[in-house]
């Protein structure tokens, strides 16, 4: 039977806007309250979706939150109409209303871990969707998310879904951002790979001193737990520090893997030669043979990383065995950078071929190819049962590109988001996308 790695996009919603919001991101509060324009990083997405599907690549879309959330919003203390809420948070606490109205569960990559049937053992896919109380304004995700992707994913003869972890520091979850899998083939069982920032319990493992650590190893250990993962089947590892305060706040901002393959930078983990040796035996278990790029800091620098995104690339699986990256126009702007990519592509190496995409609205508020993805590998038998509705065709393509050209704006400044206006745009927009994607009722307006 074969099976597919899905990458599953988040839209962007109709409120994208530079709010600054992540500490810890450099590039979010670099372009702190500069206006964006929703349109504009909408159509960036929807056109990186519609290549790889014509790359021949199983793609899918994953639909974005309600926003600005009203009802967040009237848990701390704001009350009246929706309007009135809205005016009201605009005037006494502009920070709350910002946060209500981010957007970044457009990047997906986030939402969840998720966990192939080959590896868990009641022999279902799993999805726990991932806490992100680190944030405030991505806290208030879970719940939607959840709702989304159950109506996905909503048989439950191939689909098992987790509640969020308790929302708690010690069990801050970041979902697939740190989280990765190796396999010889996706239908095969392969070896899960948690990267988490600190231990919530353990005094042992260094914490970073100016950033925070966002994933625990608490957390990644109970995710494996959830999903039935075995001991063979799973490896934990460190984040260096060090990279953490240096603006590296998930795994997937200085490490990428996929198949048999980890494409790292050599200051990414702690302990980075036991972890990669343990990779190796783990994967031979499963038949596979481990390999792993390691790309010096002489020739890249975490800050070029950093701003560049290269790791935060999508490394895909081609039919003849290598591999192809997805890389933001960034890394063709930073001179070491795309040097160092030239000299990838043009070794025998794994990696032969790099694409370069635009997606300067997302990497503006700090998020690239990989963080607009969340990976599900499937079988034929699993794929067949996803709800076909958010599966990328040319026809969906050209749905959704009318779809945001009728409800998006070409520009939002911070103070654009006071008008209550905009709640009632998204909401319109929102339900006629749940009825183009088959979701049902999955938003709080359409539900309450």
């Amino acid at each position: 039977m074969k099976s597919y790695e899905v990458n599953f996009d988040g839209l962007v919603g109709p409120t994208h806007n530079y709010g600054g919001l992540s500490y810890g991101n450099v590039a979010s509060q670099s372009n702190s309250q500069q206006s964006s324009n929703p349109k504009e990083a909408a159509l960036q997405g929807l056109a990186k979706m519609k290549a790889l599907m014509e790359m021949g690549f199983q793609q899918g879309v994953l639909a974005p939150q309600e926003r600005p959330d009203v009802a967040a919003l009237r848990s701390l203390g704001f009350a009246g109409s929706d309007a009135q809420v809205i005016q009201q948070a605009a005037k006494q606490a502009m920070p709350l209303l910002v946060a209500s109205c981010s957007a970044s569960s457009m990047w997906v990559a986030n939402a969840a871990t998720v966990s192939p049937s080959a590896d868990t053992a009641d022999g279902r896919v799993h999805f726990t969707a991932a806490n992100l109380n680190c944030k405030y304004h991505r806290s208030i995700e879970h719940p939607t998310t959840s709702r989304v992707l159950g109506a996905m994913f909503a048989d439950q003869k191939h689909f098992a879904h987790h509640s969020a972890l308790p929302a708690v520091a010690q069990f801050g979850d970041e979902g697939a951002a740190n989280h990765t899998r190796f396999c010889r083939e996706y239908g095969q069982a392969g070896v899960e790979f948690f990267v988490f920032g600190r231990s919530a319990f353990d005094t042992r493992y260094p914490a970073p001193q100016k950033y925070p650590a966002r994933q625990t190893l608490e957390a990644s250990q109970a995710v494996a737990r959830l999903h039935g993962l075995s001991d063979d089947g799973v490896v934990y590892a460190q984040q260096n520090p060090s990279v953490i305060d240096q603006g590296v706040f998930h795994n997937d901002v200085i490490a990428v893997g996929n198949g048999e393959l980890l494409f790292h930078h050599e200051d990414a983990f702690l302990d980075t030669d036991t972890m990669l040796a343990e990779l190796q035996g783990k994967l031979a278990k499963f038949g596979g043979n481990f390999q792993s790029i390691c790309v010096p800091r002489s020739q890249v620098t975490v800050e070029d990383a950093v701003r560049s995104y290269l790791f935060n690339s999508q490394l895909l699986s081609r039919a003849d065995g290598t591999m192809l990256l997805i890389v933001p126009e960034e890394c063709r702007a930073n001179e070491r950078v795309w040097q160092y990519l030239q000299g990838l592509t043009s070794s025998a190496g794994m990696i032969r071929e790099v694409k370069v995409f635009d997606l300067k609205q997302s990497m503006q508020n700090g998020g690239g190819p990989a963080c607009l993805r969340l990976r599900v590998a499937l079988n034929e038998t699993e794929l067949a049962a996803v709800n076909p509705g958010v599966i990328m065709t040319a026809p969906l393509y050209d749905t959704l590109t009318q779809w945001v050209g009728k409800h998006y704006r070409d520009r939002l400044a911070e103070s654009d988001l006071a008008d209550p206006q905009l709640l009632l745009e998204c909401r319109t927009a929102l339900d006629e996308l749940t009825q183009i994607l088959k979701l049902g009722a999955v938003y709080p307006f359409q539900i309450n």
